[in-house]
């Protein structure tokens, strides 16, 4: 079996798919969002080249070291990882969408940066959905109100919201992450916020989100390959 980039990249879509269908829902309701973690440009390239222009990234230095030598491709950068305050102003540069905002000072700090660059971004706000150490996120108990502030921040557009589910295999407490973060959109619906994206799963668990309503899966390994370090160096545990 050829595992190409290509190859990979195929069976991916066609497992995407029939997970929509699975779940009766409609497979262009879901994008994937391809994760280039540790992987250099020339294979960043090689996925342009298969038509993807939409690249997560979990650490700024990446987004900084691989941006130059793509400036050709047209690439949006979407930061996924846990963003320090100190480099917002690189983010603000050089991102096009932040998916991992999940705390007001943050979120200051962005508007901060994007307003003296006249630029405006998509965000999606992060929310902790599991009582995981190593996981970041807002408590869901404080969505209202951050949801509240942000609309004074028209450098952000806040389009949706974004969670890890917990890591393990029972299925059941994996998706009930992806459908407590489903609930939370709805409650905020109800409240007057227009949030139609729900960023959810990943190469071990995107079915499951999909049956929950993700409009979006973050998918790394399963388009690229094993990398070269392992999951804790991207999501270490809380100092």
């Amino acid at each position: 079996m050829d595992d190409g980039l290509r190859a990979r990249w195929e069976r991916l879509r066609d497992r995407v798919d029939d997970a929509c269908r699975a779940a009766g829902r409609d497979p262009g309701e879901v994008t994937v969002l391809p994760v280039s973690k540790t992987f250099g440009p020339e294979v960043i390239r090689e996925a342009v080249g298969l038509g993807l222009h939409r690249f997560g990234e979990n650490k700024v230095q990446e987004i900084r070291d691989k941006h130059e030598p793509l400036a050709d491709c047209g690439i949006d950068w979407v930061m996924i990882g846990h963003l320090q305050t100190n480099k917002a102003g690189v983010v603000a540069q050089l991102a096009a969408e932040v998916q991992s905002l999940d705390r007001p000072k943050l979120a200051a700090a962005l508007e901060k940066h994007l307003h003296a660059q006249n630029r405006v971004i998509d965000v999606l706000v992060q929310v902790k959905t599991s009582d995981e150490p190593s996981k970041y996120g807002l408590d869901p108990e404080q969505l209202p109100a951050f949801l509240d502030e942000l609309g004074g921040y028209p450098t952000l557009r806040v389009r949706g919201l974004m969670t890890l589910a917990i890591n393990t295999s029972d299925a059941d407490v994996v998706r009930g992450c992806f459908r407590r973060l489903r609930q939370l959109r709805d409650d905020a619906a109800a409240r007057g916020h227009d949030l139609p994206r729900l960023s959810m799963g990943m190469s071990g668990d995107f079915p499951l989100a999909i049956a929950e309503g993700a409009t979006e899966v973050r998918i790394g390994t399963a388009i690229f390959g094993a990398r070269p370090y392992p999951d804790s160096y991207y999501w270490p545990e809380r100092s």
